[in-house]
């Protein structure tokens, strides 16, 4: 027997075997792992991060529901998370759904959509619209739950070892990004790589790849990131806000009486905003901190964004009409961002275009 089959039969199956009345008197404890390295602001320490949560979690329940998160690699590599959650060897996991992008290309709506909505839309559409009820849709058939639990807000484009000045200057560029944006990138003549978050510094420093994307100012200051890399591009247009997820074995969800349940919900929500906020109070200081110690800030030209959002269109284009699922929350995100979009054109764009 393999080592997981041995976890899911010998381990976390006879838990979860236990009478759920039984279970609702006492107390739990229960695994997560997650995609993320150790010692990573929001993601790993700190305000609305995936301890903080558990930490959350276990104060309001007054100890009954204890999660012992594990960073990535700890437990199983960074991105095989999600399967120990499906396979009951854990009960949580938290990661981005884009790094599972093969398996289940409609949970990327769910993490990073280029050209897609700003933090306060996608809020919006998961608590308001139709996000939550999609996005368990789409995890039915694996027995998960999910549920945002961290949002980062607009992401930058990323360190580059050399200048961009037009379309030309990004053919043959070795780039870490994942998602749906990596897709636009080909096409454009990019070598899009995937390398999990702890392995970005050692890949650029040492010339493995050329540019790489990780989040923004405050958390890529954590990273090391301007000292392997001279010039960092924005805008944001691969990831407009990107939400972690949590996924939960459903079998282990159902096994939790209903004031648990609500406490886990709640606690993820709590952190998804904090989380957001936590990047708002930070970016701009490592920002400027980066400018004082020699880092070349530069907006990425024109004519690589259009491009890459021609491209993009297509890519939405192709995959909605291969995956009838793709498609139906595809066009459910998009009916939505266009309402909120009048919205948005009508406060905040003003208000930053004309009123500050």
């Amino acid at each position: 027997m393999d080592r997981r089959a041995f976890l899911a039969t010998a381990g976390v199956a006879g838990t979860l075997a236990a009478p759920a009345v039984a279970q609702s008197s006492g107390s739990f404890k229960w695994k997560m792992t997650t995609a993320f390295p150790a010692g990573a602001p929001f993601y790993s320490n700190g305000p609305g991060s995936l301890k903080d949560f558990a930490a959350r979690v276990k104060a309001m329940s007054d100890g009954r529901l204890d999660i012992q998160v594990f960073n990535g690699g700890e437990l199983v590599p960074a991105f095989e998370g999600i399967d120990a959650a499906r396979q009951g060897i854990v009960e949580m996991n938290a990661w981005v759904s884009y790094f599972g992008a093969g398996r289940l290309p409609a949970a990327q709506f769910f993490g990073a959509v280029p050209f897609g909505m700003s933090t306060q839309g996608k809020n919006a559409w998961f608590y308001i619209g139709d996000g939550i009820d999609l996005w368990n849709e789409v995890y039915e058939p694996l027995g998960l739950v999910a549920m945002p639990i961290g949002a980062t807000g607009v992401q930058m484009t990323g360190w580059f070892n050399k200048e961009i000045n037009s379309i030309e200057d990004m053919k043959g560029l070795r780039l870490r990004v994942p998602g749906l944006a990596g897709q636009a990138y080909s096409r454009i003549g990019v070598d899009v790589k995937l390398l999990p978050g702890g392995e970005i510094f050692p890949a650029l420093e040492r010339g493995v790849i050329d540019a790489a994307e990780w989040v923004g100012p405050a958390m890529d200051k954590v990273m090391g990131l301007n000292n392997a890399a001279k010039y960092y591009y924005t805008t944001g247009w691969h990831e407009p806000t990107t939400v972690t997820e949590l996924t939960i074995n459903k079998a282990a969800w159902e096994t939790l009486p209903a004031d648990l349940q609500a406490i886990v919900s709640n606690c993820a929500a709590a952190c998804n905003v904090i989380s957001h906020s936590w990047g708002e109070a930070n970016n701009a200081a490592a920002l400027q901190e980066f400018k004082a110690n020699g880092t070349e800030v530069r907006t990425l030209p024109t004519d690589v964004v259009e491009a890459l959002r021609t491209e993009m269109t297509a890519v939405y284009e192709e995959m909605g009409a291969a995956d009838p699922l793709f498609k139906k929350v595809m066009d459910n995100y998009f009916a939505f961002k266009a309402s909120h979009d009048v919205w948005a054109e009508a406060s905040e764009k003003v208000w930053h275009s004309e009123l500050r």
